[in-house]
């Protein structure tokens, strides 16, 4: 029998009650020790990650895309879980505290959350702290997106990382994945803080949050909305999804108590005749900030969006078909030029050159030309805090930060293609970098690898080592911003450099996949189709840490004396 609003408020009350007095005869249970210690380091603001997402009609390729930068000190090492399969009766064990591990067998804090059955085979995905895309053209982009504290509810079983590996290892399709993720949420419950990822396969992006059902419930609230084919949407920290048209399913789709948890909880109240908004309900706080008006401003300047609206679209119809190249150019986004740019007030006089030997000198008492002033050699995009902090306290209001879409604390970052007219196993790539991807050069990653370089299988979080991958770009891109005027233009030729070896390289990479797949005598090929393209994607692999590891060899001399 379905409950009326007041009847569950009055269950939720009870159940309150029922609570405290439990807590005052047993004391804190662990809910409340967890719960208490969550509200008191709750963030007042989540700024980790950037998702944008690109429908297929909106590609310059016609490719569906998702992306996701792991923005802050999360695990960077990344590696290939294979195709599986399992006897009946099997368990698939359910953890947490698996984003701060060195390395695939690294079982340091990380706990059992539980377990859950085991199907009888899964599908081969690649393992990055939050997984990323799997064999069958399933690829996912993440943004955590904070949310009402009240809705945090910790006895969930599942973190969202643990949401991403389950359904890559069971699903094909965005559709496929957000209605198992929901039936994993309401029969598990969701543990983690309110949380988006964007979901795609090579027809359609999707854009799904998730929040916890508060202290009382273990389950969750969820909502997702289908990116229109031919807009462009972001989610950037901020829960985003508005307006739900549940009676279209072919647009959105949600939890069956996303409109009673709301009222329940007094987030919503239908009496007050205003219409329901999911962000509203469960955020509260402005739908958007610098980076959502950003990315959607710049590809449908027409718009003329501003920073003063209540809400921004949440998607919008593209202006001009972006590439593969566009997007991984909005990933290295730091304003660098506009009203945003931090080192916009960063003005020196240029230095005069020397006069050289035979050349006149200025008649004696003339007055010299005004210097002309030029941007530091020491600005740039990514200044420390402490050093912004030095410079405004000598001058104040020189610096004003915003939050770019590149920044150094980056972990890694995907951009991740799912392209309808090729199998999975080529038609969908990971374009991945470590380190800040403002700096770092990308490196394709196909669907159909079986292992990725052994230096990825390391973390740089805990120390400096230079097997790790991390390593090999972080110790360069951080010599590179030392004196950035001297390094720029060197760092952005690298980048582009193997962005374009790729995107000349990769089209004959497929044709021979394809090849190599129709053979009628594969005996005789060097190697398999799965064998060609990963040592293909290793070769680019070592050839761009190669590359970084010469540039950081060459930043040190041209430093040794200092800056």
């Amino acid at each position: 029998m379905k409950l009326t609003t007041n009847v569950r408020r009055t269950g939720r009350i009870l159940s309150i009650f029922a609570l405290l007095a439990f807590s005052g005869i047993f004391g804190l249970s662990a809910w409340q020790d967890a719960a208490v210690s969550a509200a008191d380091s709750w963030p007042t603001e989540f700024d980790g990650c950037t998702s944008i997402q690109v429908g297929r009609l909106a590609s310059a390729d016609g490719s569906v895309m998702t992306a996701h930068t792991c923005d802050g000190n999360y695990r960077q090492w990344v590696n290939l879980v294979p195709h599986a399969k399992y006897p009946a009766g099997s368990k698939n064990k359910i953890y947490s505290g698996k984003m701060h591990t060195e390395t695939p067998t690294d079982m340091r804090g990380i706990v059992v959350k539980g377990e859950i059955p085991q199907v009888a085979e899964s599908y081969a995905f690649l393992n990055t702290a939050y997984p990323a895309m799997n064999e069958a053209g399933l690829a996912i982009g993440e943004t955590t997106i904070g949310g009402r504290r009240e809705l945090y509810n910790p006895e969930g079983m599942f973190m969202i990382e643990e949401i991403e590996r389950i359904v890559l290892e069971r699903c094909a399709t965005a559709r496929e994945a957000i209605k198992l993720a929901g039936q994993l949420i309401k029969e598990y419950g969701y543990g983690d803080f309110g949380e988006c990822i964007t979901i795609a396969d090579a027809k359609e992006v999707w854009h799904f949050e998730v929040f916890g059902e508060g202290p009382l419930k273990v389950g969750g609230v969820w909502a997702a909305v289908r990116i229109p084919d031919d807009h462009v949407g972001i989610s950037a920290n901020i829960p985003r999804i508005s307006d739900l048209d549940l009676k279209n399913p072919d647009r959105y789709m949600a939890s069956e108590n996303v409109f009673a948890v709301a009222e329940d909880l007094g987030f919503y109240d239908p009496k007050k005749g205003e219409p329901f908004k999911f962000w509203k309900a469960y955020s509260g706080s402005r739908p958007y900030a610098i980076r959502d008006f950003y990315v959607l401003n710049a590809v449908a300047p027409s718009l003329k969006l501003n920073m003063q609206m209540e809400e921004l679209p949440f998607s919008v119809k593209t202006e001009k078909k972006l590439s593969i190249s566009d997007v991984l150019a909005l990933y290295r986004e730091t304003y660098a030029g506009t009203e945003y740019d931090p080192g916009k007030n960063l003005m020196v006089p240029r230095r005069p050159q020397m006069r050289r030997p035979g050349t006149e000198a200025p008649p004696a008492g003339q007055t010299p030309p005004a210097p002309e002033m030029i941007r530091s050699p020491l600005a740039q995009p990514w200044m420390s805090g402490d050093l912004v902090q030095l410079i405004n306290t000598l001058k104040p209001g020189t610096i004003t930060q915003t939050r770019a879409i590149a920044i150094a604390g980056c972990a890694y970052a995907t951009v991740l293609q799912c392209r309808p007219n090729l199998p999975p196993a080529i038609g969908t790539v990971c374009w991945f970098a470590f380190d800040n991807p403002g700096l770092s050069p990308r490196i394709p990653i196909y669907a159909g690898v079986t292992t990725v370089p052994q230096s990825f299988e390391i973390c740089g979080q805990h120390r400096y080592r230079m097997d790790s991958a991390p390593w090999m770009f972080r110790r360069t891109n951080r010599l590179a911003t030392m004196k950035w005027g001297a390094t720029e233009k060197t760092m952005m030729d690298n980048l582009l450099a193997f962005e374009k070896k790729a995107l000349l390289e990769m089209p004959l990479v497929e044709k021979t996949y394809l090849d190599m797949a129709a053979s009628k005598t594969p005996e005789k090929l060097l190697f398999t189709p799965a064998e060609y393209l990963t040592k293909w994607c290793g070769d680019f692999a070592h050839a761009a840490m190669s590359k970084s590891n010469e540039l950081g060899d060459q930043f040190m001399f041209l430093f040794r004396g200092g800056i």
